[in-house]
């Protein structure tokens, strides 16, 4: 296999339906305060990981955590995935600051987020 590297999972976004509910679970699992806290998104950094808390599945519409490769060519990876058999969920859009997510789901309809960072 070639194409474009990646970095692993650093990723990972929970839709949830009670933001204060959940951001009181996750501080005490994870031990420390969000970094990012807002009516729209809360978010952790922990261990060099990014746990994110997404109220009612955000614009996207998650229903279910959703964990993201980082990449280093997010248009070279979705075309390596989907030319796999993977299908466009969400096509890669900025979100800020520079930052690229997608999702794509596999052949059973798990979703796989991808984000670069430029």
């Amino acid at each position: 296999m070639t194409g474009s590297s990646n970095e692993g999972i650093k990723t990972v976004l929970h839709p949830v339906s009670d933001l204060a509910a959940a951001k009181a679970v996750y501080t005490a699992l994870l031990g420390v305060p969000p970094q990012h806290d807002a009516p729209y998104y809360v978010g952790y950094e922990v261990a060099g990981q990014h746990i994110g808390l997404v109220p009612n599945g955000g614009p996207q519409g998650m229903t279910s955590p959703v964990a993201y490769w980082h990449v280093s060519d997010i248009e070279a990876k979705l075309a390596e995935v989907t030319a796999a058999g993977a299908t466009v969920k969400e096509p890669a859009h900025d979100v800020g600051g520079g930052r690229l997510v997608a999702t794509v789901t596999d052949a059973d309809g798990n979703v796989l987020g991808l984000l670069q960072d430029r």
